[in-house]
C-alpha cells in the first residue's frame, strides 16, 4: 500500500499551496486513494477519497475543500451532489463524461487507469468533470492523452515502470506531461511527489 506525501503548487508562478498526504492500493474490485490535504503552514483544508471498479471508472468520490463537499459516482456519466458551507442547500449534477478531475494527483492516475493507452497509440480524447477548489465548482473540460512512452527504471527494490504522457486541454491548447509509475505520480503540472514510504502498486 503505498503511502507519501505530495506538494502542490501553482504550476504557473510556483506559489506554494500546501500538501497532501495519502495512502492508496488496488484491491479485489478496482483501486481506492484516500488523503488529507493541508495549508503549507500544516493545516488540514481537505480530504480525497476516491475508489475505482476494474476498469477505472469512479465507484465513489468523497472530496472535501473548506467546508464544500461533493458525493459523486459513474451513473448515466457521471453524477454528483455538491452540498454549500451552511449545509442547507445540496444542488445536483449529471453530465454525460468519462470520469472525474481536480488538483488531487489521485484523478492523473485514476485517467490513467481508465484510458488504459499503449506506447505510440493515438492521442485518446476524454470528458471529465472538474471539481476547483475552493469551493469544488463543477465545470466540465475535454482533454486528449498520449502515452508517449513506459521506461523501466532501476531502484533498490527491482525496476520501476515509469508513464509518460501528454495531456492536451482541448479548449486552450496547453500540453503538459504526466509522469506516473503504478499508482502514483511522480512529476506533474502543480506536483511533486516529496515523499513514498513503500513502492508504487503494479496493476495487473
Amino acid at each position: 500500500m503505498p503511502r507519501g506525501r505530495y506538494s502542490l503548487h501553482d504550476p504557473h508562478d510556483r506559489t506554494p499551496l500546501g500538501e497532501e498526504h495519502f495512502h492508496c492500493a488496488p484491491g479485489p474490485s478496482g483501486w481506492r486513494y484516500v488523503s488529507r490535504v493541508t495549508t503549507p503552514s500544516g493545516d488540514q483544508t481537505g480530504s480525497v477519497d476516491l475508489a475505482l471498479d476494474d476498469l477505472g471508472r469512479p465507484i465513489r468520490l468523497a472530496l472535501q475543500a473548506a467546508d464544500w463537499q461533493v458525493r459523486g459516482a459513474a451513473l448515466d456519466g457521471v453524477t454528483w451532489v455538491r452540498t454549500d458551507p451552511t449545509g442547507i442547500h445540496a444542488t445536483e449534477g449529471t453530465v454525460r463524461a468519462h470520469a472525474f478531475t481536480g488538483t488531487s494527483p489521485a484523478f492523473l492516475v485514476a485517467t490513467a487507469r481508465l484510458l488504459r493507452l499503449t506506447p505510440g497509440s493515438p492521442a485518446t480524447r476524454v470528458r471529465l468533470v472538474a471539481f476547483t477548489d475552493p469551493v469544488l465548482a463543477p465545470r466540465t473540460v475535454d482533454q486528449s492523452w498520449a502515452l508517449v512512452k513506459s521506461e523501466a527504471h532501476a531502484t533498490d527494490n527491482g525496476p520501476l515502470s515509469v508513464d509518460e504522457y501528454q495531456v492536451n486541454a482541448l479548449d486552450t491548447g496547453e500540453q503538459h506531461t504526466v509522469h506516473i509509475a503504478g499508482d502514483v505520480v511522480l512529476s506533474a503540472p502543480g506536483i511533486e511527489l516529496e515523499d513514498l514510504e513503500t513502492p508504487p502498486s503494479v496493476f495487473p
